[in-house]
């Protein structure tokens, strides 16, 4: 034992208010004789025992100690009693009158009174384990949401420094979680994403400006091996602990971007099918268009011919004329045939300014051939201030074709067979309409009309009017069926005006 003498106070055996101080403190307290026997306990540890206080002081320290615990102890009261250490405090338990087993902390020092004795303060550490085993089972079920949810999770503070790096990050960014928390954000950017990060979060704490957070956007991110890739972010903000962290939630968009490439291949095959079929449509009828034409070109050139034989005076004019209608006729027969060649080929989308009257006048041109010999009066209204817009003129002129042969069709078995075709200006946008006096559309099939395979022809695809709808709303424009008061069908497609596309931010 070194020379320093244990802490002397007065003997408090007598001093009333030390006693009730002792017996009303909430801490447990005891006196204990160096060998290890109670002298004193107070209530607040009889009733965290369970003993009452004559038994409890029949005990010695060992018996409310778990064994377990006994040697680690007693080495340390040992130090003490050595004057290596003035006191020490330990966690431990305590084993209640029941068996059960008590978590405390202990403190424990020498007191020299009449004799030397050991001082111990008891703190119930029952209270603390529930609220550290919350916090343990809240750290662990955050641990399994960051690695189980499909996206990534970020979690960065004020300063844009990573805390929080989910399994789905290490797999998407290629960096381990270790690697990431600690680093700033912008290891996760690339330029110019990542000059911009520190004064965009610098921007929105000075001023709560929002700009991603709470709304979401797409961007691109950079992984740890420099490629870089497009990305769905969304950004949370939440006070935690008084201060502010943001989560960000991030979905890889490269599998849906390769989809949506797909499906616009797909797409523009299936527009080249539907083109293709319904030239076959038209086939039958073809040669008896383009014959009335060449007909007449021949019969020209043969009046031509009696002309010049039969009459021994010039006749220069009638021949001139002769031969202009000639040529005109050839003319028109060479028009159906570009058109033909035009609508069938398969190109890439090319969208400019159009004029919308001449689009549609063109596609009707086509769409109507061989619907006289079927007995079908055909009406064209072409508003001249319908306004100019930015399309693929050929998508748009297969839509227009598709809805007119379709109505054509929809009049086949009916007792007036009138067809109107007009374009007009409509609140700014370009509005065309189709409108037959057929049979109309029965409900069930007016619910279903755009979807994919859903057709009221005997031998047709149902892909034409779902190609239709996917053109048009690729152009932002809309699609839509309305029963036509006399009866038939009224199909209506509206079509942004070009003014109104170019004003429109950059998404």
């Amino acid at each position: 034992m070194n020379d320093r003498p244990p802490r002397q106070i007065n003997s408090p055996a007598g001093d009333e208010r030390y006693r009730q101080l002792f017996e009303e403190v909430g801490l447990g307290m005891k006196w204990l004789t160096p060998e290890g026997n109670l002298i004193d306990v107070n209530r607040s540890l009889c009733d965290l025992l369970g003993y009452g206080r004559a038994e409890l002081l029949t005990r010695h320290y060992r018996d409310l100690i778990h064994p377990d615990d006994v040697a680690r102890d007693e080495g340390l009261f040992a130090l003490l009693l050595s004057g290596e250490i003035p006191s020490y405090s330990i966690d431990k338990r305590y084993l209640h009158r029941n068996g059960a087993s008590i978590h405390v902390r202990v403190t424990s020092s020498l007191v020299q009174m009449d004799g030397l004795y050991r001082l111990s303060i008891v703190q119930d550490m029952r209270a603390q384990d529930v609220v550290a085993q919350g916090q343990r089972d809240g750290e662990a079920r955050f641990k399994t949401v960051l690695d189980t949810i499909p996206d990534a999770m970020v979690v960065i503070d004020e300063r844009g420094t990573i805390e929080a790096f989910s399994s789905s990050a290490e797999r998407m960014f290629g960096y381990a979680a270790s690697e990431a928390i600690g680093q700033n954000v912008k290891i996760l950017m690339p330029s110019p994403y990542q000059e911009r990060h520190d004064g965009y979060l610098d921007h929105y704490m000075k001023t709560s400006e929002r700009r991603i957070i709470g709304i979401g956007r797409v961007v691109s991110g950079l992984r740890k091996d420099g490629t870089t890739f497009p990305i769905e972010l969304s950004v949370g903000e939440v006070t935690l602990e008084g201060r502010r962290i943001f989560t960000g939630f991030v979905r890889d968009l490269t599998s849906r971007k390769n989809a949506e490439r797909e499906l616009a291949i797909i797409q523009a095959e299936l527009s080249h099918v539907a083109r293709v079929s319904e030239m076959g449509q038209m086939g039958s009828t073809l040669a008896h268009e383009l014959n009335q034409p060449l007909a007449a070109i021949v019969n020209y050139l043969q009046a031509c011919h009696r002309i010049l034989q039969n009459q021994p005076t010039p006749v220069l004019p009638r021949i001139q004329e002769a031969i202009e209608k000639a040529v005109a006729q050839a003319d028109r027969a060479g028009q159906i045939i570009r058109r033909l060649r035009d609508f069938v080929q398969k190109r890439d989308a090319e969208r400019r300014p159009e004029d919308l009257n001449a689009v549609v006048e063109e596609a009707v041109a086509l769409a109507l051939v061989g619907a006289k010999s079927v007995g079908v009066v055909s009406q064209i209204n072409l508003d001249p201030d319908v306004p100019i817009v930015i399309v693929d003129k050929v998508q748009i002129q297969q839509v227009v074709l598709n809805l007119v042969r379709n109505a054509v069709e929809a009049m086949t078995h009916a007792s007036s067979r009138v067809l109107t075709i007009e374009t007009m200006n409509q609140n700014g946008e370009a509005l065309i309409r189709v409108m037959d006096t057929g049979t109309g559309l029965a409900p069930e099939v007016a619910e279903k009309l755009f979807e994919p395979f859903m057709t009221t022809k005997a031998t047709g695809m149902g892909i034409g009017l779902s190609i239709c709808r996917s053109i048009v709303e690729s152009h932002s424009g809309r699609i839509w069926a309305a029963k036509n008061p006399p009866g038939g069908t009224i199909f209506s497609l509206s079509l942004p005006a070009a003014e109104i596309l170019a004003s429109e931010p950059e998404a």
